[in-house]
């Protein structure tokens, strides 16, 4: 039997979910294709919106707009699925040299929005401090697991779900639209991470994939209301468990985790840690980033009827709610696309 939504979806991480919850809202038809034995890199995701980034601890791009529209829809998703997957939580900087104290300093006499003092015996019982402290307000930590499985069973009570492997053979384009198996719709959307490359619409993009790791700690008597970050950041991740990372390799041969990061990350934890601690996992996941830093958003010059929202990198949490809202408008309402965002950038990629 055949069927009709307005838009397809491949893809239930962080930027598919908030896709379909914005379609959900504006009572929009969709379908959302995902197959939850792939991993996908907002499932090993620390779930951090900082918006304080780099050595240099400069305000992260365009935080002041991005973020106020972060807080408002995790604090709309909490409420319509009645869950708990979004908290403050300051970022504690453990100075991890002289430099980079005099790096935060600066920026705290100079350019202070969100860095503010923090005295460091209050860490003193549970790190070494030897460069003393700094902190990061407007910091938060979401949930993202809770997140998206309490979305994937709402949209399957709902008929809007479903668990399939997508592949491009499959799809069909004609002039008013897509099909999809047995779905026809006005509109397919890809917001699959780097499975986007897979698919010959869009594996011109200058995606820069990079493997991330990251350990699974277990740690009693820690505070789980912030997060601490030195050479590495450790984040509350549920109960008494704290997810340590990250890495960011560019080059990698497999998703497999390795060896010599364990070694790294235990090495760190020694030196700042003073709490005793268990390794209890070690998970790897590919972060859909790309050459320029900036997302993937908009439809395809050439096909209409396919869009993208994309290449997020380590800034899923936050850009993913801005962007996806932002290419629904555009599709719905004829708005504009951040340009350095928008998929207009890389118009001459796709005559190749």
């Amino acid at each position: 039997m055949q069927q009709k939504v307005k838009y397809l979806i491949v893809g239930q991480g962080i930027v598919g979910t908030w896709m379909s919850y914005f379609l959900q809202e504006r009572g929009i038809a969709f379908r959302i294709i995902n197959d939850s034995q792939t991993k996908s890199a907002t499932s090993v995701a620390s779930g951090v919106i900082n918006p304080v980034t780099g050595r240099r601890i400069v305000q992260t791009w365009m935080i002041e707009t991005i973020l106020p529209f972060a807080i408002a829809s995790y604090q709309s998703f909490e409420k319509k699925m009645q869950v708990d997957i979004f908290k403050k939580a300051t970022a504690i900087l453990l100075h991890p040299s002289e430099q980079m104290k005099e790096s935060f300093d600066y920026r705290l006499a100079h350019e202070n929005v969100y860095l503010f003092k923090k005295d460091a015996a209050a860490m003193n019982s549970f790190f070494n401090t030897p460069f003393g402290t700094g902190a990061i307000d407007e910091c938060y930590w979401i949930d993202l697991n809770k997140m998206l499985l309490s979305w994937r069973t709402q949209l399957s009570v709902e008929g809007n779900y479903i668990e399939a492997h997508f592949d491009s053979k499959d799809l069909t384009l004609h002039e008013k639209g897509v099909r999809w198996r047995n779905m026809d719709a006005d509109k397919i959307l890809f917001c699959d991470g780097i499975h986007s490359l897979d698919h010959a619409f869009f594996n011109t993009l200058p995606f820069a994939p990079n493997k991330g790791e990251a350990l699974i700690i277990k740690v009693t008597g820690l505070p789980t209301n912030q997060i601490y970050k030195s050479k590495i950041s450790i984040i509350p991740w549920k109960d008494d468990l704290f997810w340590v990372g990250s890495s960011y390799e560019w080059s990698f041969d497999n998703e497999q985790p390795t060896a010599l990061f364990k070694e790294k990350m235990i090495a760190a934890l020694d030196t700042y840690l003073k709490l005793p601690y268990e390794v209890v996992d070690h998970i790897t996941g590919v972060r859909p980033a790309n050459i320029d830093r900036r997302p993937f958003v908009g439809l395809h010059p050439n096909h209409p009827q396919i869009g993208i929202c994309n290449g997020m990198g380590t800034k899923g949490c936050s850009l993913a709610p801005y962007f996806a809202n932002q290419l629904i408008e555009h599709m719905e309402l004829g708005a504009t696309i951040e340009p350095e965002a928008s998929l207009n950038r890389f118009k001459n990629l796709f005559n190749r």
